[in-house]
């Protein structure tokens, strides 16, 4: 599965951004999928995950509310909807896939990667 990311972008504090991510494959529905961030100097963290039919999602606690991840399996995408952004959002946005549907903040559990879309909050 090959991975691909996009819809990052500067934006003012408040504001808001959809990420995109198109997978490769007939089998993407197989699959559950994660967003996750890395800023500058830090750690890359969990953001997000929703599993292969949509029903189960899960997030970071500082994220609910103002963020929503969401899948359209025919078009092979995962979106997820940024709000209100913040200035600590500032980040490289990477989507992930994976097997399965536990253990979803892990990164190690995940097996394709994308190549990660910049998202830059001014305040």
């Amino acid at each position: 599965v090959q991975l691909q990311a996009s819809g990052g972008g500067l934006v003012q504090a408040g504001g808001s951004l959809r990420l995109s991510c198109v997978a490769s494959g007939r089998t993407f529905s197989s699959y559950s999928m994660g967003w996750f961030r890395q800023a500058p100097g830090k750690e890359r963290d969990f953001v997000a995950a929703i599993n292969w039919s949509g029903g189960s999602t899960l997030y970071l606690d500082s994220v609910k509310g103002r963020f929503t991840i969401s899948r359209d399996n025919a078009k092979n995408t995962v979106y997820l909807q940024v709000n209100s952004l913040k200035p600590d959002d500032t980040a490289v946005y990477y989507c992930a896939a994976r097997m399965g549907y536990t253990s979803m903040t892990a990164d190690r559990s995940y097996l394709y990667w994308g190549q990660g879309t910049q998202v830059t909050v001014s305040s």
